[in-house]
């Protein structure tokens, strides 16, 4: 069976995910060995998809020699035919891309260690411990140099998908406004290992919503929300 259609394992769309159990293992972030975050992933799913709003806040995050790591569709065997890190995948539209972590290669629920439907970017951090990385519909993942400095955007298109803090976007205070039936979907994460353990804090948001971001935040996720745009 294709992955395309899957949906990310968690909590329904309407309820704040932190403190629903997940598959996922927590983990801190980092090149190798490290891990990264996640609405629509296995901490935060049920995410109802859309089109990309608008081209804010598309940051300029590094990634290492911009070097195609991942490309294309299927199963990637970690430590063999990718590398532990972290990767970045941008430019995907109408929550077609697909992608998930797994602790073996048997296909069953239990091996999913994190997974997520996308529009816009994602960042996935793959750890030594996993074993296999799948992608489906998906643009190409660039290996991420968590070193480099980007330069950080004030505002985010709010259905952007995931914004690394200090390279895509600047920390401080957001506010969307105009949203409706409780669609929009935010978090601030640790890291991107997707896990329950990696949120700070999230929530659905019907009408206006503002975020603080922390300076050690490691990544914000927006989804289905009008465009964010820095206050304070």
């Amino acid at each position: 069976m294709g992955m395309k259609g899957k949906v990310a394992l968690g909590a329904v769309v309407g309820v704040v995910v932190i403190g629903v159990v997940s598959a996922n293992s927590g983990a801190g972030d980092g090149g190798s060995g490290g891990s990264s975050s996640g609405k629509g992933s296995s901490a935060s799913a049920g995410q109802k998809p859309g089109g990309q709003s608008g081209a804010a806040g598309t940051g300029s995050a590094e990634v290492a020699d911009k070097v195609v790591a991942i490309e294309g569709d299927g199963d990637f065997q970690v430590g063999g035919d990718i590398k532990p890190g972290t990767y970045r995948t941008s430019g995907n539209t109408d929550g077609m891309c697909y992608w998930e972590r797994a602790k073996d290669a048997s296909g069953e629920i239990d091996s999913l260690l994190a997974n997520d439907n996308v529009s816009g970017t994602s960042y996935v951090t793959l750890l030594a411990t996993d074993k296999l990385f799948k992608s489906s519909g998906c643009k190409d993942w660039e290996a991420v140099d968590l070193k480099a400095k980007g330069t950080p955007a004030a505002k985010m298109a709010g259905n952007g998908g995931m914004f690394r803090v200090g390279a895509d976007i600047a920390p401080g205070t957001y506010r969307s406004a105009g949203n409706t039936d409780d669609l929009c979907y935010w978090e601030r994460a640790k890291d991107a290992s997707h896990s329950v353990d990696s949120i700070v804090a999230n929530n659905n948001v019907n009408g206006t919503a503002v975020a603080t971001i922390s300076a050690s935040d490691g990544y914000f996720k927006t989804t289905g929300c009008k465009d964010w745009v820095k206050t304070g």
